[in-house]
């Protein structure tokens, strides 16, 4: 068969690839310690289920408006404004099945051939590969470990051109577990307001973080001239699976934005969204969860730093370390193949996330403190 030539130019993501060839070992019956996937494994809110069943028992399954269903754009407003500073209108909302598609169209939206697209390095996947596929120029901004792995402002301001259309923010970011500092955030905001580019702020860990409070780039122009955030319930409601997000931007975009939803999904499942609204008002279960995540957090960046090879700082938000490994002498992709075929220990290598990540692992702490424990000491006893 004769493909499109674009298809070359999306990317897989390498946490599905290693989970895969953990499942395949599972399969041969070796234990697999799994800290791979970016899944909190706690599970969706009680009160969020009720909301699904209920919707469904009251047969709300059909076609519903493509930008979302009204009651929950208000919803997801009133939780911007207790949570982000400013408060949208329902115009400038729009649902979408998970934050991936929020990403994808809004970067189909605004970037054209030859445009330059500013992002951190390492980052999510997902943003290096949109690049790729709408003919744009990469330009990461390599995050250090000596800055907490935090997007550099001056870094910014040293690349950025008068092709720059959009600058990527993630924090709390996948996969440091790093967060941006106010000062940064607004000095990031004010160099895209002078250089006219965009600002897409992937916000999908805000409510999980720790010491820090997470602030947004939208709260400097309420998300209607030129910043737009992008958050979903997978990660701080434990909704994975139901595949349930939103983009919120200037009214005009979100238009161009919803006319990419028509013609991919014509509208975001149903009932499900019923279970949004609910979700949207439970913070005590994000409270409970974020506090276990802490929890191990800290044993798990303890048990790292006494790894031989290993140096693990502190993360501030999301629920991943990324540990340097140089001591080891292994590249991270040797050093990750190595763990889970001598010891079942399924990480990532740094590299998965751009090739500003080697030299790093990322350890999703979406498990038990014993399973934690485990994998460190196995780890002390194999390196």
């Amino acid at each position: 068969m004769k493909y499109a030539p674009s298809l070359d130019r999306l990317h897989s993501e390498a946490a599905f690839e290693v989970l895969a060839k953990a499942k395949a070992l599972e399969r041969k019956g070796k234990r697999v310690l799994h800290f791979e996937i970016g899944e909190p494994d706690f599970d969706t809110p009680e009160i969020v289920k009720e909301g699904a069943k209920k919707a469904l028992d009251e047969n709300f399954t059909h076609y519903v408006p493509s930008q979302g269903i009204t009651e929950l754009r208000e919803a997801v407003c009133e939780y911007i404004e207790k949570t982000r500073n400013f408060k949208p209108t329902p115009e400038q909302v729009l649902i979408v099945p998970g934050v991936k598609p929020g990403i994808f169209y809004s970067m189909l939206a605004l970037i054209n051939e030859g445009d330059e697209v500013i992002y951190p390095d390492p980052g999510f996947p997902t943003y290096s590969s949109l690049v790729d596929y709408t003919n744009a120029k990469h330009v990461p901004i390599k995050l250090l470990e000596k800055n907490e792995f935090r997007m550099s402002p001056d870094d910014i301001n040293e690349k950025i051109t008068g092709k720059t259309r959009m600058i990527i923010l993630n924090s709390p970011h996948n996969p440091t577990g790093s967060m941006l500092k106010k000062n940064e955030i607004k000095a990031i905001y004010k160099i895209a307001e002078d250089n006219d580019a965009y600002l897409l702020s992937d916000e999908v860990y805000s409510q999980m973080t720790y010491e820090q409070k997470h602030y947004s780039a939208a709260e400097y122009d309420n998300a209607s001239e030129r910043s737009i955030l992008i958050d979903g319930f997978s990660k701080s409601f434990a909704m994975t699976g139901w595949r349930l997000g939103y983009a919120i931007g200037p009214e005009e975009l979100i238009k161009k934005m919803t006319v990419f939803l028509i013609n991919s999904v014509s509208c975001t499942n149903s009932f499900i969204q019923k279970a949004g609204i609910k979700a949207l008002k439970d913070f005590d279960s994000v409270k409970k969860m974020v506090d276990k995540f802490r929890e191990r957090r800290n044993v798990i960046v303890k048990g790292l730093n006494e790894v031989n090879g290993f140096r693990c700082i502190m993360p501030m938000g999301a629920f991943y370390t990324f540990p340097n490994i140089t001591g080891t002498g292994k590249k991270s992709n040797e050093l990750a193949d190595y763990l889970l075929e001598k010891a079942g220990i399924a990480v990532l290598p740094g590299t998965a996330f751009g090739p500003g990540g080697e030299g790093y692992l990322r350890f999703s702490y979406a498990s038990s403190i014993e399973n934690i424990k485990e994998a460190v000491e196995k780890m002390k006893e194999l390196l």
